[in-house]
């Protein structure tokens, strides 16, 4: 369970992270306002994959917000300080472009190693009842 929703996040953060880089690329930022945005994102996707899937269950949106934020904060959290902490320490990955093989390399291995840091902490979180345990109650 704790991998499953470690890779349920991920993929959030993965749309997220790729998207603000593609954005912040497109428009010529620097890598500070372009990682701020990728973050952003990921916290969107992040929330919003979990969104989905509680209210196809019929549970109204302030209720099922909540639920997203209590299920996915820390584990989004832990996934893009990994993550963008490691690309920030690999060598020239934070001057990639997106048409450079260092640039997607350097993502998929942060992506990774984001997962395998962070699937403990959700088996945390879920066998204390927190996270996405708290989740699968609204799935039926």
């Amino acid at each position: 369970m704790a991998a499953q929703a470690t890779l349920h996040c991920l993929t959030g953060c993965a749309i997220g992270e790729i998207l603000g880089m593609i954005i912040g690329t497109a428009f010529g930022w620097g890598n500070l306002p372009t990682m701020i945005l990728a973050i952003i994102l990921a916290f969107f996707f992040g929330y919003a994959l979990t969104l989905r899937g509680i209210l196809s269950a019929g549970v109204d949106f302030r209720t099922a917000f909540k639920v997203a934020l209590a299920a996915d904060t820390l584990s989004i959290a832990v996934m893009e300080i990994i993550d963008n902490g490691v690309i920030a320490l690999w060598p020239r990955a934070m001057d990639a472009h997106l048409d450079e093989a260092l640039f997607w390399i350097a993502l998929a291995v942060s992506l990774v190693i984001a997962f395998v840091v962070t699937t403990p902490v959700n088996k945390w979180m879920i066998g204390r009842g927190k996270g996405h345990a708290v989740v699968h109650q609204y799935h039926h």
